[in-house]
């Protein structure tokens, strides 16, 4: 009997190990295996973001899109790989971390699909002109604040890449910090009642087109890094020509999903797999060209009909996406973080100063511009709030520059630190500004966090 539990205890603990064909003298990781692994990845992941959101909404007041942020870092090597480092490489193995990122990109893709669905087009129309000036601020000053201070962090050892360029650097930098969070923006919008304010409409615009030209940037540094300059042109030109075509024409030509939607009084599954179809194809233009499938999906999502469609689409799609699928692009970001990197004061000063710096350039430009766009004082400082978080669009970017060798584990890990604060500091400071006296006065629906905890 005990050889026999023996046996049984030997085989669980043999559950994550490889059990392929030997590679260079070690096992590889056979079909099952990837599977095993992404159940009980997900598993987690499930768990760790409903905890942890609920504990930023029942004791800090944050939104749970910030939570599944925290917890996506906390299942990486900050600190579930710092405390048990060998369960946790057992549980996500870097082999695995592929499949892991397929899902991620599904599910944020997703999830922008379904904020271009309720994106308010008439809203979009009336404050065109604050987008564009939020936005226009929102790129100008991150990249004139980039260019003084770049020269100063080429001086510091270990924070770029050696040979790197003047420029280059400068490029990447200001790319960095004129991001908005362009996915997190989008769910605490959801989330703090915006999704059909003016406001809400402004600032998600005017962050889609900074975060798009952060990207166009991006394609620009790594065609400077070798890729070459074939790749910054099919990014710029062919964002520039999908998009296009979608404002002139896609729109009509979706229009018959609508009214199949209207006339059967519900969304047939041939419309769903039509839809879904047409989101994946949307995705993948957008990331083959370079740029991002959340772009896609989020364009694609912007042209679709509206009306009984949409309220069709968001009952179907909504649940899955958002607690099954979009946890795993937190995750998988967090998995390449690690805040142990700052460990000197010198250090720890520099952070604190690209911290400073990124939040005079997006806040402060950003509540200039909604002001000289004819905004008023609270409406303007909102916008400024929301477009300072940063989010896991920066932990992509940041990490796209880790592995293309133009910035290193240093200043990778105090840019992690950038877009936690910024992201961490967006809620409070927007109900403080805005939010709150929004509520009392009858602008904003009233918010209750208990809710939001079992309603996302």
């Amino acid at each position: 009997m005990l050889d026999l539990l023996n046996q049984g205890w030997a085989a669980l603990g043999d559950v994550l190990n490889a059990h392929g064909p030997a590679v260079n003298a070690a096992k590889s990781y056979a079909p099952g295996d990837f599977s095993i692994h992404f159940f009980l990845q997900l598993a987690l992941i499930i768990a760790a973001c409903r905890v942890v959101g609920w504990i930023g909404q029942r004791f800090f007041h944050q939104p749970q899109v910030v939570g599944e942020m925290v917890a996506g870092v906390l299942l990486g090597p900050s600190l579930f790989g710092l405390l048990a480092p060998g369960l946790q490489e057992a549980i996500f193995p870097k082999e695995t971390r592929n499949v892991l990122y397929v899902g991620a990109q599904l599910g944020v893709g997703l999830y922008m699909f379904l904020v271009g669905l309720t994106l308010r087009l008439d809203h979009f129309r009336s404050k065109a002109r604050s987008a564009a000036g939020v936005s226009a601020a929102g790129i100008a000053a991150p990249f004139a604040l980039a260019f003084l201070i770049t020269p100063w962090l080429l001086e510091v050892p270990g924070l770029f890449t050696p040979g790197i360029s003047t420029g280059n650097a400068t490029l990447f930098m200001g790319a960095c910090i004129a991001l908005t969070a362009f996915p997190m923006l989008a769910r605490i919008i959801n989330e703090r009642g915006l999704a059909n304010s003016s406001l809400g409409t402004l600032s998600l615009t005017a962050g889609a087109f900074d975060d798009a030209a952060s990207w166009c940037v991006l394609a620009v540094v790594l065609a400077a890094f070798g890729a070459g300059p074939g790749v910054a042109v099919i990014a710029i030109g062919g964002a520039a020509l999908y998009i296009t075509f979608m404002v002139t024409a896609g729109h009509r030509l979706l229009r018959p999903l609508g009214r199949a939607v209207e006339a059967r009084g519900e969304m047939s599954m041939q419309v769903l797999a039509i839809t879904l179809m047409l989101f994946c194809l949307s995705a993948f233009l957008m990331d083959a060209i370079g740029i991002h499938a959340i772009f896609g999906g989020f364009l694609l999502g912007a042209c679709m009909p509206r009306g009984q469609f949409v309220a069709e689409m968001k009952r179907k799609v909504e649940p899955v996406a958002v607690v099954l699928l979009l946890p795993m692009f937190f995750t998988y970001s967090g998995l390449n973080t690690r805040l142990d990197m700052v460990n000197s004061v010198p250090l720890l000063l520099i952070a604190l100063g690209i911290l400073a710096v990124s939040i005079l350039a997006k806040f402060g430009a950003c509540y200039a511009a909604a002001r000289l766009a004819g905004e008023d004082n609270r409406t303007a400082l909102g916008i400024g709030a929301l477009m300072n978080s940063r989010g896991l669009m920066e932990l992509i970017i940041i990490n796209i520059g880790l592995q293309k060798g133009i910035i290193g584990p240093t200043l990778f890990s105090m840019l992690v630190l950038m877009a936690i604060v910024t992201t961490v500091m967006a809620t409070p400071v927007f109900e403080a500004v805005y939010g709150r006296r929004a509520r009392e006065t009858g602008e904003l629906d009233r918010v209750d966090d208990r809710e939001l905890a079992t309603a996302v």
